[in-house]
């Protein structure tokens, strides 16, 4: 049994920047105490993963950064391509063991923000705050009680929503024996992949050096495919589209992000609140989660040090949301062509403003700029039809 002021359940993205912000001292110069609550090593624990986000120079997480790019690229369906330099923008690469690596480092030598391992079987409200409930390595009881907790577990079910899509991807990390990659340029999306015969497919390339990179396929649909049908499309993406030489693959990662435009509750108890992805920090339209993430848990991290109530508003605003939901549903009914759609965005939008669009940070006259170069007569019938559609429970 420990009490304390917050438990944070989860040591991913949002877990571990919360704690991170956490250890600065709170109002009246005490600080806050805080127990970070991971899964011990198993089934449970997490593969390694790849967080990207795009932000000006001199960031927190710098320092711990695999590589960044100033320059981004986008290929549309017949080959032609799209450079741009997104100033003040640069497009940042961080591997989870390395930001997990930085945080520990910054929670060294304090008491305020401690990490645990317990499996998590519980979480509920209970007098005076919440607890939590699960069992260590061994199997014995742990029980935790605090005035708050933060949990960024996956739900097991999504939000019921009109419209359900899974950014799933597998990514190779190839080294090849000739220089193959320009260090300087990320490709964000490579639509010279075979389109599946619903929503979209792309590469993406990130350099580590001119003979590494991690190179992914990616798509956009209903479900998730088997890791065959990924191989399959790596290989003849980096062998038919990039051409590679002789390459090796010296790691490997996949997974899956729900696009929806489900409302996602932000708190489940009186004294438990969601975060992350699973308190809807996801942008539905892209899968990006990392930046917002961090404004999230920056704002919970501002109340809680202030002595206020962690409430904080939606990750996106409503106005975005809307957007999202519209996109979604245009992609998901075939009315609007995914490739060309994005394609012709990065084309005729500066890029700079689209990717402020993209991380929910444009103003409302960008907004409707970047609205008049999309299909505009599919998007306006998917506008008028959405208030009639019924919204329905999918399995995670």
């Amino acid at each position: 049994m420990r009490d304390a002021d917050a438990v944070i359940v989860g040591a991913g993205a949002a877990g571990l920047s919360l704690a991170y912000r956490l250890c600065a001292p709170a109002a009246g110069g005490r600080p806050l105490r805080v127990v970070l609550v991971d899964a011990p090593p198993g089934p449970l624990t997490p593969q390694e993963r790849t967080w990207c986000y795009w932000e000006a120079p001199g960031g927190a997480f710098d320092d711990a950064l695999t590589a960044s790019w100033e320059r981004l690229r986008v290929h549309g369906p017949g080959g032609e391509a799209t450079v741009g330099r997104p100033e003040p923008f640069r497009y940042k690469m961080l591997r989870s063991r390395d930001f997990e690596a930085l945080v520990d480092t910054r929670l060294a030598g304090q008491d305020a923000v401690v990490r645990a391992e317990a499996t998590v079987e519980s979480v509920r409200d209970v007098s005076g705050g919440a607890e939590v409930r699960g069992r260590d390595a061994a199997g014995r009881p742990v029980t935790l009680r605090a005035r708050w907790v933060f949990d960024s577990r996956p739900a097991g079910r999504l939000p019921p929503a009109r419209t359900t899509l899974q950014q799933h991807f597998r990514g190779w990390f190839v080294r090849t024996r000739r220089p193959e990659f320009d260090p300087t340029t990320a490709d964000l999306m490579d639509f010279r992949t075979p389109q599946p015969s619903h929503g979209l497919s792309f590469g993406y390339v990130l350099p580590l050096s001119d003979c590494a990179a991690l190179v992914e396929y990616t798509e956009f649909s209903r479900r998730t495919v088997d890791t065959a049908v990924y191989e399959r499309a790596l290989r003849h993406y980096t062998g038919q589209v990039l051409r590679l030489g002789a390459f090796r693959v010296t790691a490997a990662e996949q997974g899956a992000i729900p696009m929806t435009d489900g409302r996602f509750p932000r708190r489940a108890g009186r004294a438990v609140f969601r975060i992350g992805t699973a308190g809807g920090a996801t942008r539905p339209s892209t899968g990006y989660t990392f930046a917002s993430v961090q404004r999230q848990t920056a704002l919970i991290a501002a109340a809680l040090l202030a002595g206020r109530p962690p409430v904080t508003p939606p990750p996106h605003t409503a106005w975005h949301r809307a957007m999202d939901a519209v996109l979604l549903r245009a992609l998901d009914s075939g009315r609007v062509d995914g490739a060309e759609f994005f394609t012709g965005l990065f084309r005729t939008v500066p890029m700079e403003r689209l990717l402020r669009f993209l991380d929910g940070r444009s103003r409302l006259w960008e907004d409707v700029t970047i609205g008049l170069r999309t299909p505009v007569l599919p998007m306006l019938r998917t506008v008028a039809e959405l208030p009639l559609l019924p919204r329905r429970t999918a399995v995670r």
